[in-house]
């Protein structure tokens, strides 16, 4: 019997949904989870196989329950219905042109327009701290009420992204963190450790007979991409029938990746599946796969799902996407910068869901991520 595999992780907990073929989870870890995420049943699930729920900016459910210093996965988090006045609002991406902070961006412009602020949205070209802080800097001086920003490393945005917080603007941090993020008000991000474990269960799925795998990542010192390697790492050395050959760094170039893949390639002929820890990972991945001449042997997992991955994936270069939910991330940011700035309670730390999109899913999904608002 075919089966067509969708995977959702809500709040930490990671529901592995084989339709066709029964249903497993895990315990839940101690994160609050983003009620734009929902939540997902076996059965739902199994009759919604081809028609996800979509991570646009529909907007988180009303309050009820609160928040202290912790996290409670039993409660829902509290949302503004409108802000108080119209607050300047800035959202510095990772990086700009990446459809995962394109569908980000979607997310906290309609949400903006829905409690009457305004948000500008700035970025670098590249996702690098030394040509982040100047975005920063310059955010800071024309002194908005609230940021949202993806840190671009954990070390070196600290410092910056701490002495704003001083000069009384309220930060969100969207999508990545720094080492200590207490001066910000809310981390709204993936569950990028169950994201990794996600991957190579899908890997898993795809070789069930076991073999080497590998993992292209970007730089070390990234939040989210250090999870996804951490969660996919895990997974694989707990499992005997899989030889885990570590992880390489393509520094967020697609061509770097591919030339990774194929010397990997040269040294390991045997291997059979790679997981692209982002999107320009999984495209170098997939092109150095196609010139080792190995694409009916490798199979690749990447992470996100924007338009070229999506192409990757009904190519065939790429078997599994696994999509986060951006604008949920941008909807639930902006809400607690609101929260803050109206003197609300915050929610210090939301963590939403992801699925896992396949040749068998693809083509009625609602979570693949926007190319433009």
């Amino acid at each position: 019997m075919k089966r067509s595999s969708l995977l959702r992780v809500v709040g930490g907990a990671s529901v592995a949904l084989l339709v066709l073929a029964g249903c497993s989870s895990t315990k839940p870890e101690d994160t609050t989870t983003s009620a734009a995420a929902g939540t997902t049943t076996a059965a739902a699930a199994s009759s919604a196989a081809g028609s996800e729920t979509g991570s646009s900016a529909a907007g988180s459910s009303a309050a009820s329950g609160s928040e202290t210093g912790g996290s409670d996965t039993g409660s829902a988090i509290p949302t503004p219905s409108k802000a108080s006045k119209d607050y300047k609002v800035t959202f510095i991406q990772g990086v700009t042109g990446d459809n995962f902070y394109i569908t980000m961006q979607c997310g906290i412009e309609a949400q903006a327009k829905a409690l009457g602020v305004t948000v500008d949205t700035q970025g670098a070209n590249k996702f690098d701290p030394t040509l982040q802080k100047p975005v920063l800097d310059a955010a800071v001086a024309s002194k908005p009420d609230a940021i949202l920003i993806a840190p671009t490393d954990v070390k070196a945005m600290q410092a910056p992204l701490a002495s704003a917080a001083a000069a009384g603007i309220k930060i969100v941090l969207v999508d990545t963190t720094v080492n200590d993020p207490s001066f910000a008000v809310s981390q709204v991000a993936s569950d990028n450790l169950g994201g990794g474990k996600a991957a190579f269960d899908a890997i898993k799925g795809l070789a069930p007979n076991g073999g080497k795998v590998l993992v292209i990542s970007v730089d070390p010192g990234i939040s989210t991409t250090d999870a996804r390697v951490k969660g996919f790492e895990d997974a694989a050395k707990a499992d005997s029938s899989f030889e885990y050959l570590g992880v390489q760094y393509s520094h967020n170039d697609p061509a770097t990746a591919a030339q990774l893949v194929t010397a990997a390639l040269q040294k390991d002929p045997d291997i059979v599946g790679i997981f692209a820890t982002n999107l320009f990972a999984a495209e170098g991945s997939a092109t150095g796969i196609q010139q080792a001449g190995k694409k009916d042997q490798v199979k690749v997992v990447g992470f996100d799902a924007g338009p070229d991955q999506i192409t990757a994936l009904k190519d065939g270069t790429v078997q599994a996407l696994v999509a986060q939910q951006p604008g949920t991330i941008g909807t639930d940011g902006l809400n607690q910068a609101v929260l803050a700035l109206d003197g609300g309670q915050t929610t210090p730390k939301i963590q939403t869901g992801f699925s896992i999109i396949t040749k068998d899913n693809v083509d009625t999904t609602q979570d693949a991520y926007k190319a433009a608002c």
